[in-house]
């Protein structure tokens, strides 16, 4: 089965990019994700996020900094952000100043909107600004889509991971933040 990209209206106005608050539902951020990452799951990836618990949000959360996008009270996005120094799994992540991020999902109704780009912004910045050399995450090697937007985006290609219990190999993908710390 292939992916293909449905239209998608464009955004009248921009979300707003927040920290999750305590008062947040986790069951409705998790829901977010299933439909985020349906897609993927009907192309077969078993992404973690495709069916994750509510406690398995909630736990990788409690690791990073978890931002929502929110448009008319409704969240339609959400990232986290995992400062260095934090267990990665392989090489790359476990490198000194090499921050990244994880559990990124757009309302599917908001894919191609724009929402994802701010989203992953605001974690760049975040990176930038706690002193990160750069900002890694990884992707299954066959989601060309994920692979070749990331690459807009200025991330390239670093190594290969088999993540336990996936039945996909994975890229790690990272961006120099060079630019962003000097600003």
């Amino acid at each position: 089965m292939s992916y293909s990209a449905q239209p998608v209206p464009s955004l009248k106005r921009e979300p707003v990019i927040r920290r999750l608050a305590a008062t947040d539902s986790i069951d409705d951020l998790t829901s977010l994700l299933h439909r985020a990452y349906a897609g993927l799951a009907a192309m077969g990836f078993n992404y973690t996020a495709v069916d994750q618990s509510a406690d398995v949000t909630l736990a990788r959360i409690a690791d990073g900094l978890c931002f929502v996008a929110e448009m008319d009270s409704t969240i339609v996005g959400t990232i986290m952000y995992y400062p260095s120094g934090t267990k990665g799994g392989c090489p790359w992540y476990d490198r000194p100043n090499i921050a990244k991020i994880g559990q990124f999902g757009v309302e599917p109704s908001c894919q191609g909107t724009g929402v994802g780009a701010l989203l992953l912004q605001r974690a760049e910045a975040e990176a930038a600004l706690a002193g990160a050399d750069e900002i890694a995450l990884d992707t299954a090697e066959e989601a060309h889509h994920l692979v070749s937007w990331y690459g807009r985006c200025g991330y390239r290609f670093i190594e290969h991971a088999q993540w336990d219990g996936k039945v996909y190999r994975s890229v790690i993908l990272s961006k120099p933040l060079h630019a962003l710390n000097a600003s």
